[in-house]
């Protein structure tokens, strides 16, 4: 999996102060992801239904774990995805009626399962929240133009991840949740996708049942350390959006959360973001921290962005009445 380290390590910035990258040797093996004690994993489509695959083909889904080490941990992934799913999990105590769809980064070339994924759901039920994470179908490589990555034409982890959120809606009786309490949190790659959803109303792929006549529009949308919205170029005070992000004045209330010495996700992928959604309407609110990295997850490290974005969620949360 030299892809999952190169996507979590590459194109550093300058910058002193951004942890140190811990390597360890990665481990590989086939099989099938599952769920952490409490979790429901349901597929996301029918058998029946024949699915676009990722680049790697028919080659079976494996898990691994490895490089580099996050809060002197390993993080571990699924990927090689061909058949989605989304793993519920349900709130502890009081239940809101509030869902968050947990998106994991990994670069698009694999889904980081518990670092950006079950160990956010272990928070996230703490608050009456219903956790749910996807495991979308990966590898799916952007191509490159002049050193920078270009979005494909069709983005298999946003079908995968609008039809997560059409079926939270369709059955939403059925696992006790407000249908229109439904927002989205996504990490790296992912935060990219939970964007992508803000500004898509349409389905990217043929109906194929109720479920995809949902809103694919989440209610909220949390984004930490984002990727691939800005135009990357060397031009310090350009904010331009990349050539593929379109703004929705119809996107839902938005949270981003950025650490200025990320050297994976220049801080103007968020920045540019942020103004774009303030010029369409949309409510959008910033929690910056000078130091932090990328990739973090919820696991504690020297720096206070580590401990305290958590807080920022609630309280923002309740701000916009979803506690």
């Amino acid at each position: 999996m030299i892809g999952v380290t190169n996507a979590a390590i590459a194109q550093p910035s300058k910058s002193d102060s951004a942890p140190a990258v811990i390597e360890v040797p990665k481990v590989e093996q086939e099989g099938v992801w599952q769920p952490t004690s409490g979790g429901t994993q349901v597929p996301l489509w029918a058998e029946d239904v024949v699915l676009a695959r990722p680049d790697s083909g028919d080659q079976p889904e494996a898990t691994g774990n490895g490089s580099p080490l996050v809060g002197g941990r390993k993080w571990h992934w699924a990927t090689y995805v061909t058949r989605p799913t989304m793993t519920i999990y349900r709130p502890k105590g009081t239940n809101t009626g509030t869902a968050m769809l947990v998106l994991p980064g990994g670069g698009f070339y694999a889904v980081a399962t518990d670092l950006e994924g079950t160990e956010i759901c272990d928070w996230v039920v703490e608050q009456g929240v219903t956790c749910v994470v996807l495991k979308y179908r990966s590898p799916q490589v952007w191509p490159k133009k002049d050193g920078v990555g270009q979005r494909p034409a069709v983005l298999l982890p946003l079908e995968d991840a609008q039809r997560a959120i059409g079926l939270l809606r369709q059955r939403a009786s059925e696992w006790d949740i407000n249908p229109h309490r439904i927002g989205v949190i996504g990490f790296s790659a992912g935060a990219y996708l939970a964007a992508n959803m803000s500004n898509t109303g349409e389905r990217t792929y043929p109906l194929a049942d109720a479920a995809d006549r949902q809103s694919p529009v989440p209610d909220f949308a949390i984004i930490a350390y984002s990727a691939r919205l800005w135009e990357e170029n060397d031009d310090k005070t350009d904010l331009t959006l990349a050539p593929w992000v379109e703004i929705s004045a119809q996107a839902p209330p938005t949270l981003l959360i950025h650490a200025m010495d990320d050297r994976v996700d220049n801080i103007r992928h968020p920045m540019a973001y942020a103004l774009a959604l303030k010029e369409a309407g949309v409510p959008v609110d910033m929690r910056i921290y000078a130091e932090g990295g990328h990739a973090f997850g919820l696991r504690p490290t020297e720096h206070p962005i580590t401990t305290q974005w958590p807080g920022h969620v609630e309280q923002w949360l309740r701000n916009i009445g979803m506690l």
